[in-house]
């Protein structure tokens, strides 16, 4: 899609930019404007995975892009949000890719991993010659992380790894997978508690490490999402990301994949309304475009309300963030309303596409499908109305 003007006419978001932040949304469109969109339709349809676009995506230096040091661009929070918004409105397994490899694993090791670990792995994922993975869900239920039964155990001088994960976004094509488990340590040496949860860095050629695609998938089809096996997996001492004891570590690199989808949502949203725009003025029904009746219009307005109440919130946390101000109840309210709403407004702009806006030859029922499983993935609405609950009363539901 070209640029819609009658976006623009009520929203001026890039005066609210700054220029380096209106560059990288301008590279990030072009690129995917050039390299995502003329083939993401084919691609969905073959649930094909286009490879060669991660090495061109660390070249334009999206990859990890909020992080300082070790090849990547130390961008900040809001353009970080702009790159996702404009990867997302090609599709958000694009931009689910970066949170994954940027978001997620890198941050995992930027955050939490020894100097050794960092300059081992991060420069080559900032230029997308290696690939990660992050395996936390479990198969018995992705919402309750406390409930994890992959076990981590000391054996000599190494430790072995068994347990099973799923859902886990590119694991079968990874080079490193960041890999949540239990210890198994009476003496409570490596965390809190016999069973402290900790990180441990996985190369997928260990033996016992097993990644199989999920297939078929009715949703986020340009991506890959694994199931991952942990079968006897030795690694070494030096494997454990000395930075991340308890929970609080995966759940510090979630947030930054939440606050990332509270951006992307919107962009899928906002492709959706250049083609409900573009249609209501071509489209006729009954002697004229179907963009002159009233009804049309008060869909169209109601939708702009939306996205332009969505991006406001997204950079305004995104300010927020750059101020290291920014809470975990905050994230969870972006994310639970871009989300949602990036949905209805799916929905909406499909109406007014009418039966066309079933086929590929407008993006919108892929977004809706690809917005299913961002719904339900990083924290489901339930997750996030728990969360901000628990703030409003002090008061834990889960």
């Amino acid at each position: 899609m070209t640029d819609a003007p009658g976006i623009d006419a009520v929203f001026d978001l890039d005066g609210l930019l700054t220029e380096d932040e209106l560059d990288w949304q301008r590279r990030v469109r072009a690129f995917t404007q050039e390299r995502i969109v003329p083939v993401i339709e084919d691609d969905w349809e073959r649930a094909y995975f286009r490879r060669e676009l991660v090495k061109e995506l660390g070249d334009l230096g999206v990859l990890g892009m909020h992080l300082t040091g070790y090849g990547c661009a130390g961008a900040g929070a809001v353009a970080y949000g702009v790159a996702c918004l404009e990867l997302e409105a090609g599709d958000s397994g694009w931009r689910t890719l970066v949170s994954v490899q940027g978001s997620l694993a890198m941050s995992a090791i930027h955050k939490h991993g020894s100097e050794e670990q960092k300059q081992r792995w991060l420069p080559g994922m900032a230029a997308g010659d290696l690939l990660g993975c992050f395996a936390l869900t479990e198969p018995q239920g992705g919402s309750d992380p406390a409930a994890m039964r992959t076990v981590a155990r000391r054996d000599g001088d190494q430790w072995v790894l068994d347990g099973a994960k799923r859902w886990i976004g590119l694991a079968s094509l990874a080079d490193v997978a960041v890999v949540w488990a239990r210890v198994d340590d009476p003496s409570g040496a490596y965390g809190e508690g016999a069973k402290a949860v900790r990180g441990f860095l996985v190369p997928t050629s260990t033996p016992g490490f097993t990644a199989t695609p999920i297939e078929p998938k009715r949703s986020m089809r340009a991506s890959v999402q694994c199931d991952i096996a942990l079968d006897g997996v030795r690694l070494p001492a030096d494997a454990i990301l000395p930075g991340a004891s308890g929970l609080s570590g995966p759940f510090a690199c979630l947030n930054e994949a939440r606050y990332g989808i509270v951006w992307g949502a919107m962009g899928a949203a906002r492709s959706s309304i250049e083609v409900a725009i573009e249609r209501s003025a071509t489209r006729e029904v009954f002697g004229r475009p179907i963009g002159a009746n009233q009804l049309t219009q008060a869909k169209l307005a109601d939708m702009v309300v939306e996205y332009e109440k969505g991006v406001l919130l997204a950079l305004h946390l995104g300010r927020l963030k750059e101020r290291g101000a920014i809470t975990p109840a905050q994230i969870s309210v972006g994310k639970l309303n871009s989300v949602r709403e990036a949905l209805k407004i799916a929905h909406e702009a499909r109406s007014i596409l009418g039966g066309d806006g079933i086929t590929g030859a407008f993006p919108v029922m892929r977004h809706a499908a690809n917005l299913e499983s961002v719904r339900t993935y990083e924290g489901t609405d339930e997750i996030h109305q728990l969360v901000i609950g628990r703030t409003l009363t002090g008061l834990d539901a889960f």
